[in-house]
């Protein structure tokens, strides 16, 4: 698969040095580094795009900055792209409305795009933009993009006697590679503090989504994909953990 990453700065590089180092050998990622500085609307996206750049399967757009979903079509009809797949870490960079509008301008051109927000939401069969609501993905691109990198997905294993983590491999990563940052520090964590474990790793990364209150989620987008990696953690450390119940007596009861 060829793949084009456009990003803007750390923040995208950190993903495309994440999927260089751990993606398939055969994927061949090349980047381009978009203007720094870009007018509030864009009306001639030509001046602002280089007279070429590599042809590519699938987009990745980590870009920092609105003005470069305007440009994401004229890439794609330049180097016959299939599909597009467009961060959403942080409403400034790709707005509700334009990320709807994105939508609706690739699938007229026949590109399939994925818009995930936060990005690690993405999954083989769907992707998050707001707290109640996934949209579908079906593109053979981006299914196969996200059976490797999206939300994350650990398989872990406990000892039941010591109920202690024992082993943790990744399934599929985040695309910044925090999941495997994760993983690789809950071995000999007790089950019972492996999910807050989780989270505090993940912050501690550190994730670099937004940390302002993000409306369609009435959280942080930090925290939404902090949650997503817990919630796996926790599910499987379940059976190991030990639980608390009170007694009519009053006196507390360990099972």
């Amino acid at each position: 698969m060829r793949i084009l990453a456009i990003i803007s700065g750390d923040y995208g590089q950190r993903h495309v040095d994440n999927l260089r180092s751990h993606g398939p050998a055969e994927w061949q990622i090349d980047v381009w580094k978009a203007p720094a500085v870009l007018p509030p609307v864009i009306d001639y996206p030509e001046e602002y795009l280089p007279d070429s750049l590599p042809p590519a399967d699938l987009i990745l757009s980590f870009a920092e900055h609105k003005g470069v979903a305007e440009l994401l079509p004229d890439i794609a009809g330049m180097i016959g792209a299939q599909a597009v797949i467009a961060a959403i870490d942080n409403e400034v960079w790709l707005p509700r409305g334009l990320a709807r509008q994105l939508r609706g301008w690739l699938a007229e051109m026949d590109v399939a795009v994925a818009t995930p927000k936060p990005l690690c939401s993405l999954t083989e069969t769907h992707f998050m933009i707001t707290r109640r609501q996934k949209l579908d993905v079906s593109h053979p691109l981006i299914v196969e993009f996200a059976r490797r990198f999206g939300q994350p997905e650990l398989r872990l294993t406990a000892d039941p006697d010591t109920r202690h983590v024992t082993g943790a491999t990744v399934s599929r990563d985040a695309v910044c590679g925090c999941a495997r940052f994760v993983a690789e520090r809950l071995v000999g964590i007790s089950a019972d503090d492996a999910g807050e474990k989780a989270g505090l790793l993940h912050h501690h990364y550190p994730c670099l989504a937004s940390m302002g209150k993000d409306t369609d989620f009435g959280d942080t987008l930090m925290h939404v994909s902090g949650n997503l990696l817990k919630d796996n953690v926790e599910e499987q450390v379940k059976p190991f953990k030990q639980v608390q119940r009170i007694t009519p007596d009053g006196m507390v009861a360990v099972g």
